[in-house]
C-alpha cells in the first residue's frame, strides 16, 4: 500500500513539474520581450528554452499533454506589468527554491532531473544577477509620498467626515487639498534632492507625486460613490482602503527589497490610524466650539 501511495506522489509530482516548467518557459519568453538589456534579453530566452526542454522530458515520462494554468500565468504576467520585473523575479525565486526540493526528490526515480535541478540553480544566480530595475531606485520617494498623503489626508478626511457630514463636500475638501498636497510635497522633493546634489532630483519628486496623487485618488473615491447621507459608510471603506493600501505596498517592498513585512505594515498602521483618531476629535470638537452645521 505505501509503494502504490509513494507511485501517486511521484507521478504527481512529476505532472506538477510538467506544468511548472511550461508555466516557466511562457513567463520567460513574456519577460524576455519586455526586457529592454540585451544580455539580460538573452538570459531569459535562454531560461525559457531550457524550461520547454524541460516540461518536453516530463511529457515523454507522463504521456500527457498538460499545459499551464491560465489565470495564475496570466495573474503573473499582470504582476510583471503593473509591480515590475523585480518583484515577479523575487516571488519566482521562491518558486525555483520549492522546484529545486521536487527536483531533489525526483533524481532518484529519474536520473536526467539532475541536469534540471542543475539549469533551476543557474536560473536562481542569473535571475539575481538582473536585479536592478529603476523604479527601485526611487522606492524612498515613493514612500515619501506615500506616507505623507496616508498620514495628512487619512487625517483631513477624518477630521472634516463628520463635521461636514456629507460625503461630497468631503470629497471636495480632500480633492483641493490633496491636490494642494502633491504639488507641495512634490516640489519641496525636487528642492531638497537638488541641495542633496542629486542628478535625478526631477524624477524622484514625479515618483514622490505620483505615489501621493495615486493615495489622493484612492482615499477620495469612497466619498464620490457613496450618496451625501452616507458619509459614515463612506469614512468606513476610507480606512479599509489605507490598510489595504499600507498592506498591499509593505507586501510589495518586503518582496521586492527583501525587508521584513510586519513592522513595516504595523508602523504605517499604527501612524496612519493614530492620526485619523485625532483628527476625528478634533473635527468633532471643532464642530461643537464653533456651531457649525451644515445640515
Amino acid at each position: 500500500m505505501e509503494a502504490v501511495t509513494e507511485s501517486v506522489a511521484v507521478k504527481d509530482a512529476v505532472r506538477k513539474a510538467q506544468v511548472d516548467e511550461g508555466t516557466g518557459a511562457e513567463l520567460y519568453a513574456f519577460m524576455a520581450k519586455r526586457e529592454k538589456n540585451a544580455e539580460n534579453k538573452r538570459l531569459l530566452e535562454q531560461m525559457s528554452a531550457d524550461e520547454k526542454r524541460h516540461a518536453a522530458v516530463w511529457r515523454g515520462i507522463t504521456g500527457e499533454e498538460l499545459k499551464p494554468k491560465r489565470l495564475p500565468l496570466f495573474w503573473r504576467k499582470l504582476l510583471i506589468i503593473v509591480l515590475g520585473f523585480t518583484f515577479v523575479v523575487k516571488q519566482m525565486q521562491k518558486d525555483e527554491r520549492f522546484g529545486q526540493k521536487d527536483y531533489e526528490q525526483l533524481q532518484s526515480e529519474y536520473p536526467q532531473a539532475a541536469k534540471m535541478l542543475e539549469d533551476e540553480r543557474r536560473h536562481e544566480q542569473e535571475l539575481y544577477g538582473m536585479l536592478d530595475e529603476e523604479r527601485l531606485h526611487y522606492v524612498g520617494a515613493m514612500v515619501l509620498g506615500l506616507n505623507d498623503a496616508l498620514v495628512e489626508l487619512t487625517g483631513a478626511i477624518a477630521g472634516v467626515t463628520f463635521a461636514l457630514a456629507n460625503t461630497r463636500l468631503v470629497a471636495l475638501t480632500g480633492i483641493i487639498t490633496g491636490i494642494s498636497a502633491t504639488l507641495s510635497m512634490a516640489a519641496s522633493n525636487y528642492l531638497a534632492e537638488r541641495a542633496d546634489g542629486n542628478p535625478n532630483a526631477m524624477k524622484s519628486s514625479v515618483y514622490t507625486g505620483v505615489a501621493y496623487l495615486v493615495t489622493v485618488a484612492l482615499l477620495v473615491l469612497p466619498y464620490l460613490l457613496f450618496p451625501n447621507e452616507l458619509y459614515v459608510a463612506a469614512f468606513v471603506v476610507m480606512i479599509a482602503v489605507v490598510l489595504l493600501i499600507i498592506l498591499f505596498f509593505n507586501y510589495y517592498i518586503s518582496v521586492a527589497k527583501e525587508e521584513p513585512f510586519m513592522r513595516r505594515f504595523g508602523e504605517m498602521a499604527v501612524i496612519s490610524m493614530s492620526v485619523a483618531v485625532i483628527s476625528f476629535v478634533i473635527g468633532l470638537l471643532a464642530k461643537s466650539l464653533l456651531g457649525i452645521d451644515v445640515m
